[in-house]
């Protein structure tokens, strides 16, 4: 590691701004070799400091080349310069301040700041990007006004665009030409973007609630331009949505995307000017598949919705991260579920959350949703602060109301519009709105781990009453030994023996409540005593997933099957069908590893074949319910993970299922064969989901007319998804029709990097024996970049992320090759090595040479000299001591 430990940054030690800067003027002279940067900055010192302290400004990989204050020309002894930045003693207390820099666009493989990507100059400043363009206090609490100007060569890169609106633009000498920008509300600099290329425009108009046009304007390469239609519908759906729900309209005359194929995130939120990963807007029938579609759509939701949970309303510092993401990541799943998706959608949120964000809060790098320190900013680009933020907002509203939780949300627009804020700011609005003291809810923000609820319940038949116990509790994570009670929703509806919702009243109450409520647990055990039941009840707990926890109660086998049948809540009809699926799974991994011979349950068996003939249910939600968990998710239940003895119990099951359902599978298969040219509508993609199911059991069955059956569907499909389905069904099969189909993908899509992704990731996360020779063969292939954050996911992160058999080999040669990578990645875009790295944490819940294997690996990072900050965090971070 460094021989200088990077230090790390404290919530407790934040202090205001010492200078605002209310005006930004900037300048680029535009070149991919070397670019031009003239600043010219209006600051004042902040009215909150009664002292006159140096000006610090922050910078990192500029040339720089003048430097005036009020005109005058500062020489080398007037300022400090160093590596992070600029310091200026002695300044008044009211200045502008003139910069010059020059940047190099084309050798940026960090990809922040103003970076190259295809033939395009483009930017990324969120988090600490700004600083690789000019001198600036690099932070979200500095709000300001921008104007922007943009020269280049006029046939390189037509189109010039930054924030805000259009003010003017014209011919230049030498062939180069200009456009002027001005962005008339505050922003933090890393709001601040501009993008230069040869594109080409899809625009389409919108008119607000209040009758005010916008032109909406999503901006590819030529080549893509068919690819748009369905971003720009997103949008504006979205824009309709905002409208209704949250009372938001667009501020701006303009809304513009602009699909980037070289990007570390998703996308960007820029105001006015939102900077996409292409995989995110560009979306057609036969080179997209459904979920592509939904992605798009949730994704181009969630960038629009941060203009108000973000832009107009930022954050203070970047501690109150998930004040904007959080809550946008609420919106947006707000606004899939009720515009396209339904129960779904709450279905892969919450297997989202389970797969991805539990494991985080159980390692070492578990943080509270408002971490308390970082080293690198960027490393906190999590499913903590992002989903599990998003589940903390959901319960505000569960717990407030849907009309008061609106009510606090107008509130807060109102009050803090154009500011830099705190989660403590946000929660008082919801507070005064609904006149309730959130205090302890805040432990929600500050307290990191997974939450256990355990349930007992009793019926006492001569009394009527039913009991239920509940008590809390959280595993010990880093720096946080003891954990306090938190404020949690519990959801619930007691059922009959037909399935029918009791009414429920709580002894005291005066009268029963019809449905389902959610009780208020706040201490470390309560008792909820129910009376005037007839019977003993079925409890259906945490219904709709109310609250981001794990919940223990003693469901036996039968109970399960019949909430798997009747519960009238949908998610939780499937997350019966998820336990008794993985009550099944955990005792074949116990069989495999004892060397039992595999049987399966018929308790399963017939579980499934009442759903296959449950010919009333939507076709989606009977997918959702025949998914079996995921190896990952399997794992996380294990004391010891063991990934060979996972993946052989799930592939047991899935071989079974296939064969002793198959009549039901292949009825089904027919059923919901497509009629009509493709749509991306929610029945439409139900049917092609269990359809692509029911294909991927009957080939795991074993019977060759079913690989014959895949290859049919993959030669005659007309869209991506039934394309995909087959591929998927045949990826982990060793038969000819694999081969035939896989080549035929290859060579029809090897020019649309998008799609080939899609190749790549099939192909790196086949369980197939030899992965580890073909991922090195995949980053041969042409179309492989080690450059391009969209390529490395689709290789190494698949295979390291999305093969545990093979990443976890018992050689430890996939966990070589992939810190190997990482190494290399650290030197070109330490955001996606860090991310990377990550899949090495868990070290410590695997068997003793899986362990030993992982732990010689991040420890030969560690003594890699020079290692970059988001790199060095995380390894560190996985090396020390609980």
């Amino acid at each position: 590691m460094k021989e200088a430990q990077p230090r790390a940054i404290l919530l407790k030690e934040y202090s205001a701004p010492a200078y605002l800067v209310d005006r930004v003027d900037l300048h680029f002279t535009l070149d991919p070799v070397q670019t031009r940067v003239r600043s010219r900055l209006s600051l004042r010192r902040n009215p909150l400091l009664d002292r006159s302290v140096p000006l610090a400004l922050d910078g990192q990989d500029l040339q720089l080349e003048r430097i005036a204050l009020d005109g005058r020309v500062l020489a080398t002894g007037d300022y400090l310069l160093d590596h992070e930045g600029l310091t200026i003693p002695g300044v008044p207390a009211q200045f502008t301040l003139e910069i010059e820099t020059l940047i190099h666009p084309q050798d940026n493989t960090a990809l922040e700041g103003l970076f190259v990507s295809g033939g395009t100059l483009c930017t990324q400043c969120e988090a600490e990007g700004f600083r690789r363009i000019t001198y600036f206090p690099d932070r979200p609490d500095v709000m300001s006004v921008y104007t922007v100007t943009l020269e280049a060569d006029a046939a390189r890169y037509p189109v010039l665009l930054s924030n805000g609106n259009p003010e003017a633009a014209g011919e230049l000498p030498d062939g180069r030409h200009f456009a002027r920008w001005h962005d008339p509300y505050p922003k933090p600099c890393y709001l601040f973007a501009l993008v230069a290329g040869d594109l080409v425009c899809r625009e389409a108009p919108y008119f607000t609630i209040s009758g005010r046009e916008v032109a909406l304007r999503v901006y590819t390469e030529a080549h893509n331009a068919d690819k748009c239609d369905h971003a720009l519908a997103s949008l504006a759906r979205s824009m309709r949505w905002d409208e209704r729900r949250f009372g938001r309209e667009y501020d701006l005359d303009l809304y513009m995307i602009v699909a980037v194929d070289d990007f570390n995130m998703g996308a960007m939120e820029n105001k006015g000017l939102n900077l996409f990963n292409s995989k995110y807007v560009l979306a057609r029938a036969d080179t997209a598949t459904d979920d592509d579609y939904v992605a798009v759509e949730g994704v181009i939701a969630h960038e629009y919705f941060h203009n108000w949970t973000g832009n107009r309303i930022t954050c203070r510092d970047w501690f109150q991260l998930s004040l904007k993401e959080g809550l946008t990541v609420f919106r947006d799943q707000s606004f899939t579920a009720e515009e396209t998706l339904g129960a779904v959608a709450r279905i892969d949120n919450v297997r989202r959350l389970r797969s991805l964000q539990f494991p985080e809060d159980a390692g070492p790098m578990a943080h509270p949703v408002r971490p308390a320190s970082y080293i690198e900013i960027n490393n906190f680009y999590t499913m903590t602060v992002y989903e599990k933020g998003a589940e903390v907002v959901r319960m505000l509203e569960t717990l407030l109301g849907r009309e008061t939780f609106r009510a606090g949300m107008d509130l807060y627009f109102e009050r803090h519009d154009g500011q830099a804020v705190t989660v403590e700011d946000f929660l008082h609005c919801m507070a005064e709105a609904s006149g309730r003291d959130l205090g302890p809810f805040m432990r929600w923000y500050d307290q990191a781990g997974t939450p256990r609820i355990e349930v007992r319940d009793a019926y006492d038949a001569a009394t009527q009453i039913y009991t239920l116990d509940v008590t809390q509790s959280c595993a010990p994570t880093p720096g946080q030994p003891e954990k306090r009670p938190l404020h949690v929703p519990l959801k619930l509806a007691l059922l009959d023996a037909q399935g029918r919702e009791l009414p429920l009243r709580l002894e005291g109450e005066p009268a029963a409540v019809s449905g389902e409520r959610a009780l208020e647990l706040t201490e470390r055990a309560q008792q909820f005593r129910f009376v005037d039941v007839p019977d003993r009840p079925l409890p259906s707990l945490l219904r709709g997933f109310s609250a981001p926890v794990v919940l223990d109660y003693a469901y036996d086998d039968a109970t399960l099957a019949f909430l798997f049948a009747h519960d009238t809540d949908a998610f939780n009809r499937w997350e019966a069908g998820q336990r008794l699926m993985l009550r099944v799974l955990l005792g074949l991994i116990g069989d495999v590893q004892a060397g039992r011979p595999l049987v399966l349950p018929e308790v399963l068996l017939r579980a499934f074949e009442g759903v296959l003939d449950d010919r009333a249910a939507a076709p989606v939600l009977v997918a959702e319910a025949l998914t079996l968990p995921a190896e990952d998710y399997i794992a996380e239940q294990l004391a010891v993970i063991d990934p060979q003895a996972v993946y052989e119990a799930r592939s047991f099951v899935r071989r079974a299922l296939g064969e002793r359902l198959s009549a039901r599978l292949h009825d089904a298969y027919e059923r919901y064969r497509g009629n009509g040219p493709y749509a991306p509508e929610p029945e439409a993609m139900g049917r092609r989901r269990l359809r692509n199911l029911c294909l991927g059991y009957l080939v795991a069955g074993g019977d060759a007319a079913a690989c014959r059956l895949a290859l049919e569907q993959f030669e005659q499909a007309d869209n991506m998804t039934d394309a995909m389905g087959a591929l998927h069904a045949l990826r982990d099969v060793d038969c000819p029709e694999r081969e035939r189909a896989m080549a035929a993908f290859e060579a029809r899509w090897r020019d649309e990097p998008l799609v080939l992704d899609k190749w790549f990731a099939l192909q790196a996360g086949s369980r197939l024996p030899g992965a580890l020779d073909r991922v090195r063969a995949l980053m041969a292939h042409p179309g492989f970049s080690i450059r391009n954050p969209n390529r490395v996911r689709a290789v190494i992160g698949a295979f390291a992320h999305g093969n545990p058999l093979h990443f976890h080999a018992a050689d430890g040669s996939g966990h070589a090759f992939v810190a190997e990578h990482v190494m290399a990645l650290d030197a070109l875009n330490p955001q996606v090595a860090a991310r990377m790295a990550k899949v090495f944490t868990a070290w410590r819940r695997y068997d003793a040479p899986r362990q030993a294997s992982m732990r010689a690996q991040l420890e030969h990072i560690a003594a890699r000299p020079q290692l970059s900050r988001d790199l060095y965090e995380v390894v560190s971070r996985s090396l020390a001591r609980d």
